[in-house]
């Protein structure tokens, strides 16, 4: 059976509380407890946004940085820069309000995003130095932390954009100054930012690994099996359902990997696991309703697809079969984990 790093700690408890207090709790904590209070304290968040670092979006659409070496990196301004192209702009500063906290960085600077897509979208490019590009596409652009800061920021943009209304009395509701909560002035009611729970599951039967495609994906990609977790379902039930209806297979044994934030097609909370059925039982039948295709895939097939950086093309510049999500997605992480388990025993 795998083993994952949460299962190594609940053997190890002695060595689990040594490694949590070898981190620089204090430095933690003290970020931690800043952002809390700027959730809470609105002039103490303008006094912050004043000094922090924002990323700009148009239309939900994040502003990247050509590097002279040819690869692209989040751009990020201070809130002066952002006050100087209103200005020349002829918009109105206030603008800047609309910004939401996303995080704080290592070095305790504030970190906000702000969409400015009522603006000419060439006319900031040129004044930035920089290019709106499609958050699909600026995945494969972005490297280490980056990526996941931008999903965080484009998803809080997201939610304010589409929960401008009480739900309840349909009068419009106002955030405070952070953008972690929105209120119904007239109930009363507080609105926070959700996320949908998506089990994504990569299933085992000991030997191969089971790997599926949905028509929108890009040609010749296939990924572990999700899906959305129906209400009152733990994580449990609904990995177990989505394989039997997706696959037509029954799982044995299931494992926890880890969790990641995606913000596709909104904003879901993906939990990561690994599963295994019986060998005896490894016949796959689709149901024909969201999946164009699932099949069994090999050692030898996923270590060659892990060593593509880039999706293969044929000279006609199409993807050639068989390529799996970038290192990014937590779909890579657990095809990764499952092609290492098999090499050590092998």
């Amino acid at each position: 059976m795998m083993v994952t790093t949460m299962q190594l700690l609940l053997r190890s408890p002695l060595k689990s509380i040594r490694l949590l207090a070898s981190r620089d709790c204090s430095s933690y904590v003290s970020r931690m407890r800043y952002l809390m209070r700027l959730k809470e304290d609105d002039d103490a968040c303008r006094v912050a946004l004043q000094s922090g670092t924002l990323m700009l979006f148009h239309k939900l659409a994040p502003l990247l940085r050509p590097t002279e070496r040819g690869i692209y990196q989040l751009h990020k301004l201070q809130a002066s820069d952002v006050k100087g192209i209103l200005g020349k702009l002829r918009e109105n500063e206030q603008l800047l309000n609309t910004s939401v906290l996303i995080g704080c960085s290592d070095s305790g600077v504030p970190q906000f995003s702000l969409d400015v897509g009522s603006l000419e979208q060439a006319f900031v490019e040129e004044m930035c130095g920089g290019v709106f590009i499609d958050l699909r596409k600026a995945f494969f652009l972005l490297k280490g932390p980056e990526a996941p800061l931008v999903a965080k920021g484009q998803a809080l943009l997201r939610w304010h954009q589409t929960h401008a209304y009480c739900s309840a009395t349909g009068q419009p509701t106002q955030r405070n100054q952070a953008g972690s909560q929105r209120v119904c002035l007239q109930n009363g009611a507080t609105y926070y930012p959700q996320m949908a729970p998506v089990v994504i599951v990569l299933v085992s039967d000991g030997r191969r690994c089971l790997l599926a495609r949905q028509s929108t994906f890009p040609r010749g990609m296939y990924s572990a099996l999700a899906g959305f977790c129906d209400m009152g379902e733990t994580t449990e039930e609904t990995l177990r359902r989505e394989v039997a209806e997706e696959v037509g297979l029954e799982v044995e044994s299931l494992q926890y990997s880890g969790s990641q934030h995606w913000p596709f097609p909104q904003s879901s909370f993906m939990v990561a696991c690994h599963a295994t059925v019986s060998p005896d039982r490894a016949e796959v039948n689709l149901n024909g309703a969201e999946l164009e295709d699932a099949r069994w895939f090999t050692l030898a097939e996923i270590e060659e697809a892990l060593k593509r950086k880039t999706p293969p093309r044929s000279t006609k510049g199409e993807p050639t079969e068989f390529w799996v999500p970038p290192s990014y997605a937590i779909a890579n992480k657990l095809i990764l984990e499952w092609a290492n388990h098999r090499k050590s025993h092998k």
